[in-house]
Order: structure tokens, then C-alpha cells, then sequence
């Protein structure tokens, strides 16, 4: 038997008209999240190669102050990525680079999974091919996949930030959003899912 998911009154079905009226909304509220993200932009804009120690250290402190990623040594995550000479693909917009940034030896061979800090990271040199990843913004998806049935997908598939991007775009298909960049889009979807969950 098929379960059947209600709809939420408080959660509008996806439209142009929503979503770039939220953007143009949030565009004029005085937030600090504007602020915090014109800083980290101005950051990645200074500093957009990833083959200067310094320079990923600089980066890699100013995401995980401003978005609270926990990462507990910014040294070990910069010098991860300084070794994973990562700046060809992300030229080539190659996806999996995410996950490898996000898998981090912490201590001994103990190994953390920085997941949503990576795609941060990633989306930051390139936003038009690099999604943030956020558990508001996957309970969103989950819920609409369950209510519209835009995809299939479990929850955990989400953390393959391949997959993850695959749903993120057929959930564009699904809804006509393609006017809508990922970056808007998921800013609306972040937004959205913090209001009601």
C-alpha cells in the first residue's frame, strides 16, 4: 500500500513568481546574512585559486565562521585542500570534488565528513555549477519528493553531492524553474525550510 503525504498549507508549491519575489524581498531586508555573504563573496573573489596555503586557510575561516560549520581545525581542512590540487576540476565543474573535500582526517585516521561545508566551499568558486547542500533545504526536497513525487530518492542519497545535484535539478524540471539559478534556489529553499521547520 502506498502512503499517502499531505500537503502543506505553510509550504507553497515551487513557482517563478514566489520565488523570485522572495529573492527580490530578501534582496532589500537589512540582514546580516546579506552582509556575511557579500564578505565571503568579496573572500573568493580576492582569492579564487586553491594553490596558496595562506589563501585556503583565509577562506576556509571566514565560511566556517560565518556559517557555523564546525570545522575544529581550519589548518588540517585548508591544508586538506591545498593537497587535493583542486582548481582543474573545479574548472571542469567536476561534482565528486565536494565529497572529497568533505571527507577530512581529524586525528589518527579518524575521519570526519565536513559535507555541508564542502559544498559551501565549492559553491563559493563557483556558484553557477556548485549547490549548497543544508538539512532545511533536504527536508524541503524530501518533502516535495514525497508530495509531488518529482524523484525518488532516500534521504541519505542527498549526501552524494552528485545525486544530491541531479535532485536539486529535476526538482528545477519538475517545478519550470529553470530562469531560477541554483544559487537563488537554494537560497529560497534555505529561507523557506528555516521558516518552517
Amino acid at each position: 500500500m502506498t502512503k499517502h503525504f499531505e500537503r502543506r498549507a505553510d509550504i507553497p508549491t515551487p513557482t517563478y513568481a514566489i520565488i523570485t519575489e522572495d529573492v527580490k524581498a530578501d534582496g532589500k531586508a537589512p540582514n546580516h546574512y546579506a552582509a556575511q555573504e557579500e564578505a565571503v563573496n568579496r573572500v573568493f573573489k580576492d582569492y579564487p585559486k586553491n594553490d596558496d596555503l595562506v589563501e585556503i586557510l583565509i577562506k576556509v575561516c571566514v565560511l566556517n565562521d560565518f556559517y557555523s560549520t564546525n570545522i575544529l581545525s581550519a589548518f588540517k581542512m585548508a591544508q586538506h585542500i591545498f593537497d587535493l590540487k583542486i582548481d582543474s576540476r573545479l574548472a571542469a565543474k567536476d561534482l565528486t570534488v565536494v565529497n572529497d573535500i568533505a571527507l577530512l582526517n581529524v586525528d589518527n585516521g579518524k575521519m570526519r565528513n565536513f559535507y555541508s561545508f564542502a559544498t559551501k566551499y565549492c559553491c563559493h568558486q563557483n556558484q553557477d555549477a556548485y549547490p549548497i547542500y543544508d538539512s532545511y533545504v533536504a527536508r524541503l526536497l524530501t518533502y516535495y519528493a514525497q508530495v509531488d513525487k518529482f524523484d525518488t530518492f532516500k534521504p541519505q542519497d542527498l549526501r552524494n553531492y552528485p545525486r544530491y545535484c541531479e535532485v536539486l535539478h529535476n526538482f528545477r524540471a519538475y517545478y519550470k524553474l529553470n530562469k531560477i539559478s541554483l544559487r537563488e534556489l537554494d537560497a529560497y529553499l534555505w529561507r523557506l525550510g528555516k521558516k518552517v521547520f
